[in-house]
């Protein structure tokens, strides 16, 4: 019944445009997009994200897979250890379909509205949903922060890998020992080694050019969260794993916002909303074939291999460690390391481990990151009404590179406001693409699409609320350390 009434919108929709198309061969593109303040518009050809639009399904499988899994999952054993078995997997299964249906509504939104417009990048979507000033007021904050935030996290988990994978190879007896061959770097200036290879990597030029990045990204990803599972089934369940964490002294207050707190930890890892609209712009797209139908393909394929991810992550890391993940430093890596560390488990997997999720941030930075270079060209080309040059190209990268450093190194508080962040941001994922179908393909009233948007956007809205409930009770409950300029390590955050 909802697909009937999905088919009939879209048969009612191609109605409407054959009277706009006199050509059906050509391709569909957004010439341009809303420029800086030199007024006029900058033509997509311009920009990084639309450069090239040569784009196929294997290409939004490897984006997709390198931005669909990411540290955020290593906590998932943590939630289930608030929810427990039963609800921690009803959760995870729930916020993945609704998820998935979202990420469905974007790929339908990218090229929706007559004649052949094509959204290319979330805000401008928000914008022609919600209007000009209104759709930058709920966007642009949650873009910025899920591009930049991200980066800045990845900064953090990726130096802090490489310094594990230092001194795992480096390290005399033991696996968390003082290197004993060469000189240990600092946390500070194992993140500028990060910077250093990952602005490396950043001068391809445009999105498409990275798709080999996002594979080598996707590959080390599915193969690290494949070993923390397979670590702690090979070694058995650890003695008192089965705890919980709620005991039943707790107040209700207590509880309830622990339980909201493990519901934005489920949320949170999954990613990558903020990037499907620019991913998919990086695709051909003519009225007999359309991006949509690339896209979804290749997104239905990653989030196959992204769920064969998750789920034993989840319920492996539950079962094997219980309550001893922890919900900062980095989940079951952090785990991996204090339980399987003292020569329990050989330093080569250990090392192998520390070193792909080092790779993996490199090769996510890149995409993430994508919409801050993007940003940045615009305000450029706007301002000079021309494309810019491989020198000016790399000193913007290199610019955003080393702010994104200096953040990472001068604010560590902000891994402790992560929580509240992040909820903010959620209505990104869960709320607005349901707003946006309502507003954009106008679903008649009362059928099911209707409400069926109408009630997850409201819900994602709430629970974003929830979310930042939970996170500022937990901040209060444990406080804040500043450490303005001292970065912590790995396993003391």
């Amino acid at each position: 019944m909802q697909g009937g009434n999905l088919d009939l919108e879209l048969d009612e929709e191609g109605v409407l445009q054959m009277g706009h198309n006199h050509n059906h061969n050509h391709t569909r593109s957004n010439p341009t997009i809303h420029g800086g303040g030199g007024g006029g518009g900058v033509p997509d050809a311009w920009l990084p994200i639309t450069e090239s639009r040569n784009g196929n399904a294997f290409y939004a499988t490897f984006h997709s897979l390198n931005t669909g899994i990411g540290f955020q999952a290593l906590f998932l054993p943590f939630a289930f250890s608030i929810l427990g078995w039963t609800w921690g997997i009803v959760s995870l299964s729930f916020g993945f379909g609704w998820q998935l249906y979202t990420l469905w509504l974007l790929t339908k939104l990218h090229e929706s509205v007559p004649p052949a417009t094509r959204y290319s990048r979330y805000l401008h979507l928000a914008k022609a949903a919600f209007g000009e000033k209104r759709g930058k007021w709920m966007s642009l904050f949650p873009v910025l922060n899920l591009s930049g935030g991200t980066c800045i996290a990845l900064v953090t988990l990726g130096g802090g890998a490489m310094r594990l994978f230092f001194q795992t190879v480096c390290g005399g007896e033991g696996t968390t020992s003082s290197c004993h061959h060469a000189k240990d770097l600092t946390n500070p200036e194992w993140f500028l080694v990060f910077m250093c290879i990952a602005l490396l990597l950043a001068q391809l030029p445009n999105l498409n050019s990275f798709a080999s990045v996002s594979l080598v990204g996707a590959i080390s990803a599915i193969t690290y969260c494949t070993i923390l599972w397979v670590v702690p089934i090979t070694h058995g369940r650890v003695v008192g794993a089965s705890e919980p964490i709620l005991q039943p002294a707790k107040s209700g207050m207590a509880k309830t916002f622990s339980i909201l707190n493990a519901l934005g930890v489920i949320a949170f890892s999954f990613r990558g909303h903020n990037l499907v609209l620019e991913i998919q712009g990086t695709m051909p797209s003519t009225e007999e074939h359309q991006s949509q139908v690339l896209m979804w393909k290749g997104v239905k394929f990653a989030y196959l291999l992204i769920a064969m991810c998750l789920y034993p992550l989840a319920i492996v890391g539950y079962w094997a460690y219980g309550n001893l993940v922890p919900q900062n430093s980095y989940g079951m890596l952090s785990t991996l390391y204090k339980v399987h560390g003292n020569n329990e488990t050989s330093r080569f997997v250990l090392g192998l481990t520390s070193m792909l999720v080092a790779v993996n941030c490199l090769c996510s930075f890149q995409v993430y990151a994508m919409p801050g270079f993007d940003n940045l060209e615009v305000v450029y080309v706007s301002k000079m009404n021309r494309p810019c040059s491989r020198w000016v190209r790399m000193g913007i990268r290199i610019f955003y590179g080393f702010l994104v450093f200096f953040i990472a190194v001068a604010l560590p508080v902000l891994a402790n406001l992560a929580g509240i962040l992040g909820g903010i941001s959620l209505p990104m994922t869960l709320a607005y693409p349901c707003f946006m179908w309502i507003n954009i393909r106008r679903p008649n009233r009362y059928n099911v699409m209707w409400f069926l948007n109408w009630g997850l956007g409201i819900l994602g809205i709430v629970l974003s609320f929830l979310v930042i409930a939970g996170a500022l009770w937990s901040r209060v409950n444990k406080g804040i350390t500043a450490n303005f300029f001292n970065p912590p390590s790995l396993f003391s955050m």
